[in-house]
């Protein structure tokens, strides 16, 4: 059996009882939290969890310790819950590990175990065919603002319209740094409705100087704004030298992506439409909507010749490489440097 999706364990959920054992995976960490309080909510009845549900670290945990835990009885319930974290950590030449492969092949019908891997890990082969595989994977884009006013539904804040807007495009789609940002909203807020103001105060960005605007100039060849956007920019709550430049790449790949082609001989017009079709059928994580973002690709890729492209591309490599590797980094200079040297080709051919 393949493993299920975030959405087909949840829709799984409402219509029969949990299986006895769940392997959570994938790389959105905030998801996996909620799958396992979804998977609590039909096991265990809220009154009975002080003594039904355990929650342990692989890391300190003994296979006996693990058999007790899995073969107690429920106290005043009909199933218990078992969380063990980090499996990543198991070797899989450990005793822990051989216990755990005995158990999957015979399981307690009174214990749900929830087994849970860290983000950006391999899946084990041995617990993806003993146990029901979940892969808990980023959501795309439309999904997150449908997550975040979910979210803040139930911190009981309602946002504005352009208040949530300028959020995701401060914050981009991170679920976990989007997820705190809201806890602090509600609180500065007191339940009164959130404004662009208030995340404008909480995250430290203004109108005119998001990530999404230092994109704008940089790919539309406005390499002056694009210097003076960078300190503004890395000033905001979550921002970094990596994520500017790693924001730029993908960016600039995008349009390398339609200037090809526009180079093939695709028309202007359509040119936004082939673009999404290249993006959808990818699916690349970390964009904003991506229609949005295929017609900024094919707008920008008509002031982008080939040859000034791979220029940007290798300064991009370049940039990346010191911002990761140089000890004593400054990532504005490093930035600003990028974003004015991407213009050199032109400048050279004139």
């Amino acid at each position: 059996m393949g493993a299920l999706t975030f959405d087909a364990l949840l829709r799984s959920l409402k219509r029969s009882a949990p299986d006895p054992v769940y392997y959570l995976h994938g790389d959105e960490d905030i998801l996996k939290e909620e799958a396992i309080r979804a998977l609590l909510d039909r096991a265990v009845e809220v009154d009975a969890r002080d003594f039904n549900v355990d929650q342990r670290s692989a890391a300190g945990l003994s296979p006996e310790e693990f058999h007790t835990l899995v073969n107690t009885p429920p106290m005043l319930a009909q199933t218990r819950a078992v969380i063990v974290r980090g499996v990543e950590q198991i070797k899989t030449t450990s005793a822990l590990y051989k216990e755990l492969t005995r158990y999957l092949a015979a399981p307690n019908p009174t214990t749900v175990l929830i087994l849970t891997q860290a983000a950006g890990e391999t899946p084990d082969s041995g617990l993806i065919k003993g146990a029901s595989p979940v892969a808990v994977e980023p959501l795309p884009p439309d999904r997150v603002a449908r997550w975040m006013a979910h979210r803040a539904g139930e911190l009981g804040l309602e946002l504005e319209p352009d208040a949530g807007a300028l959020l995701l495009e401060a914050v981009g789609h991170d679920l976990g740094f989007l997820a705190r940002e809201l806890d602090k909203l509600a609180a500065l807020t007191g339940g009164r409705p959130g404004t662009r103001g208030d995340v404008a105060a909480l995250v430290g960005v203004r109108r005119g100087e998001t990530l999404s605007d230092l994109l704008e100039a940089t790919l539309g060849r406005r390499s002056p704004e694009a210097a003076w956007l960078v300190e503004r920019v890395l000033e905001q709550a979550g921002m970094s030298g990596v994520r500017v430049v790693s924001a730029l790449g993908t960016a600039l790949l995008g349009v390398a992506l339609a200037r090809a082609e526009l180079d093939r001989g695709v028309s202007p017009t359509r040119l936004a439409d082939v673009v999404f079709r290249h993006i959808n059928s990818a699916r690349p994580f970390g964009l904003g909507n991506w229609k949005e973002e295929a017609a900024r690709w094919a707008r920008w890729a008509t002031g982008w010749q080939p040859a000034e492209l791979q220029h940007a591309l290798r300064r991009t490599l370049a940039s990346d490489v010191a911002l990761k590797s140089s000890t004593v980094s400054d990532d504005q200079a490093i930035v600003i440097e990028l974003v004015l040297t991407w213009t050199l080709p032109q400048r050279e051919a004139a």
